[in-house]
């Protein structure tokens, strides 16, 4: 087996391994910190979480006081002002117990109302710009649901990354990671495997033998097989999951134009 694969994240000059792990659900598991020790012995060294995911800061702060910070962390704030994006970014701080975060993000700016505010003066990106100034945060990114906010970040130049849902059942975000690739911004992939809802379906289908193509392992090595792709962050809350898609992403083969056709058939069958 191959270590995992390593990909340039945007413009902020950071190499993350492909495979990463995003952290919402992993505070909800009694093997929270197993499973975040089981990742980062695995080589993933890429971690998102958010101000606002209940125990997830807290968490990785444990983590970190164990064994200190030897991975890259990105965490993000629902504030839309200033004040309050400062304020996350530096409770961010001091819960994770570490100087700079690597990158904070402005979360879930999916209404044209979201937009007009973070970014007006007084918004939470002027607040994010000042944190980065006083050396707190590394770089800037935004996270969303809407296709034309997703695009107008990318073309703004004000984001080193973008973090959008991708995967064989929502591959309508394919040409704005061909767009962020020649804007030179990272590619942060939520879902890959279609969320816990879906993924949870296909699990039960695989046990059934009913999954056909519709695998978590065929999933993954969906989004991985895009170049644009930064990095993939499922979740996951239990050491097995992580070493699941480990597995997968390091031993994978991109799938064929042909097989992605498939495996998005399916998925739009199933959902």
């Amino acid at each position: 087996m191959r270590l995992l694969a390593r990909r340039r994240l945007g413009r902020t000059g950071l190499d993350v391994s492909e495979l990463g792990l995003g952290a919402m659900d992993t505070p909800h598991s009694p093997e929270a910190v197993e499973t975040v020790l089981a990742a980062l012995d695995a080589g993933i060294d890429f971690i998102d979480t958010a101000r606002d995911y209940e125990g997830s800061e807290h968490l990785l702060g444990d983590v970190i006081r164990r064994r200190g910070k030897d991975f890259i962390l990105g965490s993000k704030t629902f504030s839309h002002t200033a004040s309050g994006a400062q304020y996350d970014a530096d409770r961010s701080l001091r819960v994770l117990g570490i100087e700079v975060i690597d990158l904070y993000q402005l979360h879930d700016i999916s209404t044209e109302a979201a937009w007009d505010a973070v970014m007006a003066p007084g918004g939470a990106l002027e607040g994010l710009q000042a944190a980065r100034y006083r050396g707190l945060v590394g770089h800037i990114g935004i996270s969303s649901h809407n296709l034309e906010i997703l695009a107008r970040a990318i073309t703004s130049g004000e984001f080193a990354t973008v973090m959008l849902e991708y995967s064989a059942f929502f591959p309508d975000t394919a040409p704005l990671i061909d767009l962020a690739a020649r804007n030179d911004v990272g590619v942060i992939v939520m879902r890959p495997l279609g969320g816990s809802g879906r993924t949870s379906t296909i699990r039960g289908m695989v046990s059934a033998g009913a999954a056909g193509p519709l695998t978590p392992e065929n999933l993954l090595r969906y989004v991985l097989s895009d170049p644009g792709v930064s990095v993939a962050i499922p979740g996951a809350r239990y050491p097995s999951r992580i070493a699941a898609n480990v597995a997968t992403a390091a031993a994978y083969t991109p799938l064929t134009v042909d097989d992605r056709r498939i495996l998005e058939e399916a998925a739009a069958r199933l959902y």
